[in-house]
């Protein structure tokens, strides 16, 4: 497949030729579904914990006798419906991990690259250079590009770059160790830099 590269002069100055395999898949529906809802899942803490009447401290005793008080019998002074008493059914904490394996999440990245190119949201670039960390500059190279809520990949973040975009809430940049199935469908139009499209393509390929 061939896209046009733009120039930073914002020109289309040549061609570039992509991988069919990285970016030429029919777009699997159930199968991008199931890597973005796990993807998600593995990103919740799980970590809530509450205790039950075993983990609450004390209760051990019989508080008063069974009968001759007037009062309700009672077991323990942790019972749920005393004041300190234990949770009913205390949460406890939960590993929502789902498995994907590999080969099923590279094929939904494949399938979703193949989405956005063929959809004309995947643009690529010779690279995008920012020379002082000004959110001004950013958003003018951007308006360049005729972009404006954009996730830019690079194959190497410099420090203008990551300084100029961090305060504009619709765009962001990362490298490509770090792309996601919902990085990818979160945003209008994907930025991907010449220098990145290889390393892109080596590791879903």
């Amino acid at each position: 497949m061939e896209f046009s590269l733009i120039s930073s002069a914002q020109e289309l100055s040549e061609k570039i030729v992509v991988s069919d395999r990285v970016f030429g898949q029919i777009f699997n529906d159930d199968l991008v579904h199931q890597v973005v809802v796990a993807y998600q899942a593995g990103g919740r803490q799980g970590t809530k914990a509450q205790k039950n009447r075993a983990a609450v401290r004390g209760g051990g005793i019989k508080p008063w006798r069974q009968k001759g008080t007037g009062r309700a019998r009672a077991g323990t002074i942790r019972s749920p419906i005393w004041v300190g008493g234990g949770k009913a059914f205390a949460a406890t904490p939960r590993n929502f991990m789902q498995k994907v394996n590999k080969k099923m999440y590279n094929a939904a990245m494949r399938s979703i690259l193949s989405r956005l190119a063929n959809d004309g949201v995947l643009l690529f670039v010779d690279d995008v250079v920012i020379d002082s960390p000004k959110t001004k500059e950013m958003v003018q190279k951007l308006n360049a590009y005729n972009v404006s809520d954009v996730l830019i990949i690079c194959s190497e973040i410099s420090e203008n770059l990551y300084l100029a975009a961090r305060n504009l809430g619709h765009v962001d940049v990362i490298d490509v160790p770090l792309i996601d199935p919902l990085s990818l469908l979160s945003y209008k139009n994907v930025l991907v830099t010449k220098d990145a499209l290889p390393l892109i393509e080596e590791r879903f390929s």
